[in-house]
């Protein structure tokens, strides 16, 4: 079976297109290489697949012969991601929300927000 169709048959990827164009860009490596979307696979073949800036690593068991339910995908498939992969990206959720410090440059739609709901209060109390 082709890689695109694979990743798409494991749920990876919503849409089979969605899963040609991760491949073409580099985002899928069999066996350490990166591969083109008509790459075979095989049994026993180990994947890593960059989605939402996390390598998950997969190893296929066995070939379906199409798309699969989402309670089936372990019997062909085994996850074999390295809890370190996760930790990184809650690291990164937590950089993103001190970025930018309070008070310091233009405000942002929160802060525009929550301004105008203090003014609204403000209003409302002096009626």
């Amino acid at each position: 079976m082709r890689i695109d169709k694979f990743l798409w048959c494991i749920r990876y990827y919503k849409t089979r297109s969605i899963a040609t164009d991760a491949v073409k860009k580099g985002h899928v490596r069999i066996n350490e290489d990166i591969v083109k979307p008509s790459r075979e696979v095989f049994p026993l073949d180990k994947i890593v697949v960059r989605k939402n800036q996390i390598d998950y690593e997969l190893s296929v068991l066995d070939i379906p012969k199409s798309r699969v339910g989402a309670k089936l995908v372990d019997l062909y498939r085994k996850d074999i991601t390295p809890k370190e992969a996760f930790e990184h990206n809650d690291l990164l959720k937590f950089a993103k929300d001190h970025y930018r410090k309070k008070g310091m440059g233009r405000p942002t739609k929160k802060d525009r927000r929550d301004i105008d709901e203090y003014l609204e209060d403000s209003d409302q109390e002096l009626s």
